[in-house]
């Protein structure tokens, strides 16, 4: 099993540590709603991808005609 033979100093500890830091999301705005959404996927709001409508609802008035 190894065993470090010296202590690793709380400077150096924090500069291997440096890296392991959260990155920002990558966000941008739907341009239907304004909301910001992750890219490349529908908005979980408005249900518009590329300016077409992906999403299907499911509208009261549809179930009340059947």
């Amino acid at each position: 099993m190894a065993v470090p033979k010296q202590k690793r100093s709380k400077s150096r500890q924090k500069r291997r540590k440096y890296h392991f830091k959260v990155k920002n999301s990558n966000l941008r705005k739907c341009p239907e709603c304004k909301k910001l959404i992750p890219p490349h996927q529908a908005c979980p709001y408005c249900g518009y991808y590329k300016g077409k409508k992906v999403t299907k609802e499911d509208n009261k008035d549809n179930k009340d005609k059947k």
